[in-house]
């Protein structure tokens, strides 16, 4: 019987992105039976943590040298590099093979300075997946995945009807406004359950003390990723920002309605879910990309995302796709 293959998965950061590698590790495993082992890192290990396709799970405060000696000690038949960036490039003093995710980075510029897609809409996942095409496995269709850690509990009732609305981002010009959030909110004959970190706990606040005559339940600052993960988990569906969250919940196969502005769908961050279980909704201004992280708006400060009109033909169209 020939020898099972040894695979180092590498990608560093951050939540979504490396929910997005999910399907790779899933079809390393089932496709190949190998062995998979995987390097992010130390602040982001607790997503992976439980995810039964990874045998061994490393993780490094700043460098890959921290682990230098651990890892050639594996002898990886292959590293596959979803990360593609400087401090990855160190792998290749590791003596192993090393197989680089294409960023596709020109093709990226050109649609964000000249509006010229070349991208053709292709899902990162997708591209992903061709870094291990070479080893003649193929997408199983299974999506994403993220495995909630079993212990996790809350105080708070999930047997009930509500939609979850994760109202981060990692910069403020990828959210919509607590006032766009409130104009939805009062048309939507749902409980609605607000997420976020630390950081939005004052725009929950805003939102709860804007909808006094509404069923909001704030729990911005108050829950972790995993307890996050398990309201969204058993919504009725959700609203989200360009964020990690809303990753998780393509994972957890939820209906999704996502809002862009400064990013944009057409780099291929969108949902990897069906597309009857998303809606984008997306700022009229450009259908170009502001800036590579969505940090800068070429039209407003606060970000474009703010011009998102919550008019009769938004909320019909929310309406129809909660139905």
């Amino acid at each position: 019987m020939s020898k099972s293959l040894k695979i180092l998965v590498v990608r560093f950061s951050s939540i979504g992105d490396i929910v997005l590698t999910t399907p790779v590790l899933r079809i390393l495993k089932n496709q190949l039976n190998a062995e998979v082992h995987y390097l992010t890192k130390k602040e982001y290990s607790s997503i992976l943590k439980n995810n039964p396709n990874i045998n061994k799970l490393y993780s490094i405060e700043n460098s890959i040298l921290e682990l230098r000696q651990n890892l050639q000690k594996e002898k990886y038949d292959y590293v596959i590099d979803l990360h593609n960036n400087l401090r990855s490039s160190l792998l290749i003093s590791l003596g192993f093979t090393v197989k680089r995710y294409v960023k596709s980075n020109f093709k990226k510029f050109l649609f964000r300075n000249f509006g010229i897609n070349l991208l053709k809409n292709k899902h990162v996942v997708d591209r992903y997946l061709d870094t291990i095409s070479f080893l003649n496995v193929k997408n199983d269709g299974k999506g994403l995945e993220y495995y909630i850690d079993d212990q996790v509990s809350l105080d708070f009732d999930l047997n009930q009807k509500y939609i979850a609305w994760a109202i981060g981002g990692s910069q403020i010009q990828k959210q919509i406004s607590a006032y766009q959030i409130t104009k939805i909110s009062e048309r939507l004959n749902f409980l609605i359950v607000l997420i976020g970190s630390e950081e939005e706990k004052s725009t929950g606040n805003l939102i709860e003390e804007n909808c006094k005559e509404l069923e909001i339940k704030n729990f911005c600052g108050v829950l972790d990723l995993d307890q996050s993960a398990l309201i969204v988990k058993h919504s009725f569906c959700l609203f989200s920002n360009d964020t990690g969250m809303m990753h998780i919940g393509a994972a957890l196969n939820k209906k999704i309605v996502s809002f862009w502005g400064c990013t944009k769908p057409d780099m291929g961050f969108y949902p990897y879910v069906n597309e009857e279980k998303s809606l984008l909704i997306v700022s009229p201004n450009s259908k170009r990309q502001c800036s590579k992280h969505g940090d800068s708006c070429r039209y407003s400060k606060d970000g474009c995302i703010k011009h998102i009109e919550v008019d009769e033909n938004l909320i019909k169209k929310i309406l129809r796709f909660i139905s």
